[in-house]
This record gives structure tokens, sequence and C-alpha cells, in this order.
């Protein structure tokens, strides 16, 4: 699969400066090894999560220096709260352009004092998923969209372990679909991919779990098939907006790597999933080269894009 577009949540910071926050788990990443961000291709890193700050504003400084320097688009986080409410601009090889948003909020452990402000760097931190909040992503969308614009809002919310989907999160995502035109709501925070649901024809990734971490070895966390994850290829319908597909390649995280997974664990990722997205009418099925799809009551496009998302 080779998408128009790959998109993650990049959660460190990029530097060797700065003072660690006292928060108990502190991430950054050696500035010459983050070269492995070009190696896979990665076109926009979103940074508005609970690490971009570990290590001051400093750190942040640093983060947002070098993916410049590396040509990497970012969204999320920045020296104000205009540039970290500002959308990333992908264009796109065959015409139109991702529009990328990146917003966090506290229950993903933000603390407060990391939002951007008009005098201070940050986080494009939200206070609340109230009629508001999605009143001023609508704006921001409606000054930059065109035709032909696909809009994609990554969301840092809610805890790192459980299945649960509170229904503030649904509607919230709802109200994005309805009132801002976003394509795809792409969640994250949780540790696990957790269920997917498609409304009005728009994906809405509640969490993706993550793609890379340092949690092998760590137990407790059996049940959530922990160390299990999925690479996403949304293909996206550039007229309307709307998902023509979604297909995920399990894999499994192992010394810092990503290896394919055994048709037993494959099995495993995919009776999780597909429990987990019946609650919205959502099914999970195996393909015979061993992807998984997602399968729901929509209708057929012509014209799209792919875009790869990860956490």
């Amino acid at each position: 699969m080779q998408p128009d577009a790959r998109i993650i949540n990049l959660e460190t910071s990029i530097t060797r400066r700065g003072t660690f926050v006292p928060k108990g788990i502190n991430y950054r990443m050696s500035p010459e090894n983050a070269v492995c961000l070009v190696s896979a291709d990665i076109d926009c890193c979103v940074l508005s999560n609970n690490h971009i700050l570990d290590w001051g504003h400093a750190g942040l400084f640093d983060t947002l220096e070098i993916l410049e320097r590396l040509r990497i688009e970012s969204a999320g986080a920045g020296i104000n709260i205009d540039q970290a409410s500002a959308p990333a601009v992908l264009d796109l090889s065959g015409g139109g352009r991702i529009l990328v948003l990146s917003v966090a909020l506290k229950t993903s452990g933000v603390p407060a004092t990391w939002a951007a402000s008009s005098e201070r760097p940050g986080v494009h931190l939200l206070t609340d998923l109230s009629d508001a909040s999605v009143a001023r992503i609508a704006k921001r969308v409606g000054r930059l969209r065109r035709a032909g614009d696909a809009i994609i809002l990554s969301i840092h919310w809610g805890p790192n372990w459980g299945f649960d989907i509170p229904e503030e999160h649904s509607r919230f995502a709802h109200e994005l679909i309805d009132k801002a035109g976003v394509s795809i709501v792409h969640g994250h925070s949780s540790h696990h991919p957790i269920g997917m649901e498609v409304y009005r024809n728009r994906l809405i990734l509640y969490g993706c779990g993550d793609f890379l971490n340092d949690y092998e070895g760590i137990g407790g966390y059996e049940e959530f098939l922990h160390g299990l994850t999925l690479m996403y290829f949304a293909s996206v319908d550039l007229t309307s907006g709307n998902l023509l597909g979604l297909e995920m390649v399990p894999l499994q995280i192992r010394r810092f790597q990503l290896v394919h997974t055994s048709s037993e664990d494959t099995d495993l990722l995919l009776e999780m999933l597909d429990q987990e997205c019946r609650k919205f009418s959502t099914r999970i099925s195996r393909k015979p080269d061993g992807t998984l799809a997602l399968s729901w009551p929509h209708a057929g496009a012509e014209r799209h894009i792919e875009s790869a998302l990860q956490e």
C-alpha cells in the first residue's frame, strides 16, 4: 500500500535540551535519530499530546525546528495559540489537499499549564467538548478550506487503558462531522485499539492504540492484547469527503520494531475489535492476505485519497 499521506501522533519531544517536567514519565528523542521519520516517509506529525512538553519549552522549540528542517509538517503545538491551532496543509500530487488539525483534552493527561495562549507556547488544549469548541474548530476550518480538501481532526483524549467510549466523545465527533465538515476523526491516547464508527459515511477512530512504544515486558494489561497494534489505511473520496474503505495491517511491537503478527494473534485482535465495533454497527473482517477491513452500511464513490494514520 502506498498512501498519499502518512500522519502520526508524535508523542515525544526531539531535543537534548531543557529540564524535564516532574510528571513521572518523560520522553525525548535524540535529534540525530529523527531521520527515522524521514525514512518512514512521514508527512505530518500531530503534537497536541501529553508528552510533547516533557522537556519544557526548549524541548518543544527544538522539536518544531527539527521537524521543519526535515520538511515534515506539524500541527497541535507552537510558540503561541495561533501556531498551535493552525492546521498542517498537505498538498496532494493528484490535486487537492489534506488539512490536519490537532487538539488535546486534559483527560489524556495534558497539564492545564501546557495550553498555548497568545503569549505562551504550548499545545492546542480544549477546555471542554462543548458546542463552542466545535464552533471554534469549524471557524478555523472554514477560513482555509477549499474545494477538494479533506479534513482530519486528530484528538488526544481519554485514558490509556479500557474500551469504554464516553457518550460525550461520540457526540463531539458527530458534531465535528456535522458542523466542521471533518472527514476523519483521528483519536488516540489509548495504548491499544478501541472501537471505530462510521457516522454519515465519515470515519471515527476513537483510539488507534500505540504504534511503537517501550512497554514490552510490562505485565498487567494482557486483557487489552498489549503489544498488538495496527497500521491504518483510510481511503477518502475527495469530492464528498466520505470514507471509501479502511484496511488495517496487524502488527506486533517487539524490541522497538514492528513485526507481522501470527495467525493466532491476528484472530485475537480481530475478535476483540469486532466485538468493540458492533456497538457502532461496524464490523471487522479478515482478508485473504491477512489484513483486516472495516465494513459498514455505506454508498460508493469514485475519486479518493489514501492516508496512513498512526498513534
